[in-house]
């Protein structure tokens, strides 16, 4: 397997609801740091990893968050069973019939189904005709408990973290499947360069920041700690799939506009301009119902060019699913523009 394909998996395997990301931000650290490079913590909990370029005094971020979509326990019922609330944007749809694991505030870890209350259609004849929201849906623990008490026993009480399976599957032509990959599979892409620049001795042009966000599924991610050198600022995220779209699943998708409005018109510019000098596919692009930590930065203050590029995700925030070939072309698009000069 390619070792990027390697490190989706493993990512993707680490549990990193927003709020509850520490694992995989040390893991992110440690790695970056077995590199030799230097890694700061923000309070609100991210990293910075600096990467030293020919000019200190003109710089440039990239941004990819690793905290994902999830849930917290709501409401322990009186049979015993969780109401969840939602943790980001997204549908009970989107859910139903999935694997989650339980944490406790002492860590504890159970397993248990996100069901329909009413699933079975031996009982509920109608059940297709219910909602999937709070009310109806709810986590069937994999334990004996059939009171609140029960459940309370043990140790899971309100505001435990509920995490998802990602169900990561890659097939034999070239597709990835997995809940998350918003934004893990540009994390990995991270980690796979910096330890390509490492390897291979290369100074980039501008130092360069890369933040690996875990707040960005709830509106705050990479909105501050950014240093005032820094000219251009870079989210690396999905590009969205759907009716009306350009995006899919083989070419990197460079965004135009999202729901704060236009991206930095020269710098998208800047990333076409990089994709066509260096034959790689892409496909520019509009989301509607979309924000990422680089508009997040605008909104917090800061006096940076914004940009945002990443590989086309299909059924986002729910069953998600890429190609070997989209992550190749958004890999070539950051090297390419790690390696360019800001002008």
């Amino acid at each position: 397997m390619e070792p990027i394909l390697e490190m989706i998996k493993t990512l993707t395997g680490i549990n990193s609801p927003s709020g509850d990301t520490e694992e995989a931000i040390q893991f992110v650290e440690k790695y970056a740091k077995d590199l030799g490079y230097q890694t700061t913590l923000t309070n609100k909990g991210a990293l910075l990893i600096t990467v030293p370029g020919k000019n200190d005094e003109v710089q440039r971020c990239i941004t990819a968050h690793v905290d994902t979509l999830g849930a917290m326990v709501k409401e322990i019922k009186e049979d015993g069973r969780l109401a969840i609330e939602l943790i980001g944007g997204f549908t009970y749809n989107a859910i139903e019939g999935e694997y989650c694991q339980i944490k406790t505030d002492a860590g504890q870890i159970y397993t248990g189904t996100i069901c329909l209350h009413e699933t079975s259609v031996h009982v509920y004849r109608n059940n297709h005709e219910i909602p999937r929201d709070q009310k109806h849906m709810e986590i069937r623990i994999d334990e004996v408990t059939t009171s609140e008490e029960d459940t309370k026993s043990l140790g899971i009480s309100v505001g435990d973290f509920v995490s998802f399976d990602p169900r990561t599957v890659i097939t034999s032509s070239g597709f990835i499947k997995s809940r998350h990959l918003d934004d893990k599979a540009s994390v990995a892409m991270i980690l796979q360069l910096l330890k390509k620049l490492k390897e291979e001795q290369i100074i980039l042009p501008h130092t360069t920041q890369f933040y690996i966000s875990n707040n960005e599924e709830i509106g705050y991610g990479a909105n501050a700690s950014i240093d005032s050198k820094i000219k251009e600022y870079i989210a690396l995220d999905m590009g969205a799939l759907g009716d009306g779209q350009a995006s899919d699943e083989y070419t990197v998708s460079i965004c135009a506009k999202d729901a704060s409005g236009p991206y930095h018109k020269q710098l998208k510019s800047h990333l076409v301009n990089l994709c066509k000098i260096n034959n790689i596919p892409y496909k520019v692009d509009i989301y509607p119902y979309y924000g990422s930590d680089a508009s997040a930065a605008l909104h917090a203050g800061a006096d940076i060019r914004h940009g945002l590029f990443g590989a086309g995700i299909e059924s986002s925030h729910a069953m998600e699913r890429t190609h070997i070939d989209s992550i190749k072309a958004t890999e070539k698009l950051l090297y390419a523009y790690c390696l360019s000069p800001i002008e």
